[in-house]
């Protein structure tokens, strides 16, 4: 069950605007230490929540890299996100009323400034890894960049330095399919909600790429007679489907936003120079079919992170290989710590 830090300051967001009440769901697994060095934090990525173990399978386990009877392990609930942590649809003390369409944009470094915030609430100076995949990676870069000395070591998994073109051209099409839901701009918890179904199908083709597929959705028998149905329709529905019944749109909408804003050079010159701002022994790790952050888009945390290592998973499943090929992943994460 998640814990919520209730912080009493203003939140100042990049933008100029402020959140006040600013409320931050967190979990945590094992114990801290007496010399308080077994701490591991996680940032988790799009619309997953602050229980890892819900959502990052066979890595909250005894043996495994996220192993709480050796660790002590931190995730907190993003700033805008749907599980605890204040968003469109908490209350806005300024007005005793729900956010909704009002909650302002947010960018990745508002979501590392509460962490920030809840790092220091926790007594926690220092971990001995942040890790994370996709967005959460980009909350580890920023961090890591703000905050150079707070982390012993760092993993970066399947994420990317800025968002090309290309990835903000899929979250573009799924923002445009809520808009097109009758309900959006309805001021009313499930606006939108029809939308962002189809806004999920959208962003599971970027996510798994068109070999998984081909390896996971053939029909199970042979089309001997004419067929407008397929076995991959059902999954599309289903993918949107199961997001409908657990997430909300103003939320996804917004932090589809804050992905697209992501861009590690913003204010620092460049990527190398941002990058070059990173004390941590780093691990980066990407994933051989990921078509939205690709191998390739990996290359300047190779080359502009001082102390870096660097492994391509081989995997069929594209961005959500670093879910699915936990057993690779944790080898390679448990090693990394330990040498």
């Amino acid at each position: 069950m998640a814990q919520i830090y209730r912080h009493n300051e203003p939140l100042l967001l990049e933008s100029g605007e402020v959140i006040q009440g600013l409320e931050i769901a967190y979990d945590t697994f094992g114990t801290l230490n007496e010399a308080k060095d077994n701490v591991i934090w996680v940032c988790h990525a799009l619309t997953a929540n602050s229980d890892v173990a819900d959502w990052w399978p066979h890595t909250v386990e005894r043996g495994k890299f996220l192993d709480p009877e050796r660790y002590f392990i931190v995730c907190a609930n993003f700033l805008g996100s749907h599980y605890g942590t204040t968003s469109p649809l908490s209350v806005n003390p300024a007005t005793g009323r729900k956010w909704y369409y009002d909650f302002p944009r947010i960018t990745v470094r508002d979501m590392v400034h509460c962490h920030q915030i809840l790092a220091r609430a926790l007594g926690i100076e220092r971990v001995k890894l942040l890790i994370g995949s996709s967005i959460g990676g980009f909350q580890c870069m920023e961090w890591a960049i703000m905050e150079p000395k707070f982390m012993e070591n760092l993993a970066l998994i399947a994420t990317t330095t800025c968002s090309e073109p290309w990835a903000a051209a899929f979250n573009e099409s799924q923002r445009m399919a809520i808009r097109l839901d009758k309900t959006w701009g309805e001021r009313r918890d499930d606006a939108g909600i029809d939308g962002m179904a189809v806004a999920r199908s959208i962003a599971l083709i970027s996510y798994r790429g068109g070999a998984a597929y081909n390896a996971t959705q053939q029909e199970s028998e042979p089309l001997n007679e004419v067929s407008f149905t397929r076995r991959a329709h059902s999954y599309q529905q289903y993918q949107g489907e199961k997001l409908r019944r657990r997430f909300n749109a103003m939320s996804y909408y917004r932090l589809s936003e804050a992905v697209d804003s992501h861009n590690i050079a913003r204010g620092r010159g460049s990527i190398a120079e941002a990058l070059a701002k990173i004390e941590a022994r780093a691990l980066v790790v990407a994933i051989s079919s990921d078509i939205l952050f690709p191998p390739e888009a990996h290359t300047p945390l190779r080359e502009h992170i001082a102390n870096v290592e660097y492994h391509l998973i081989e995997s069929e499943f594209g961005h959500d290989g670093f879910l699915v090929e936990h057993e690779k992943l944790n080898t390679i994460i448990d090693n990394f710590i330990n040498r």
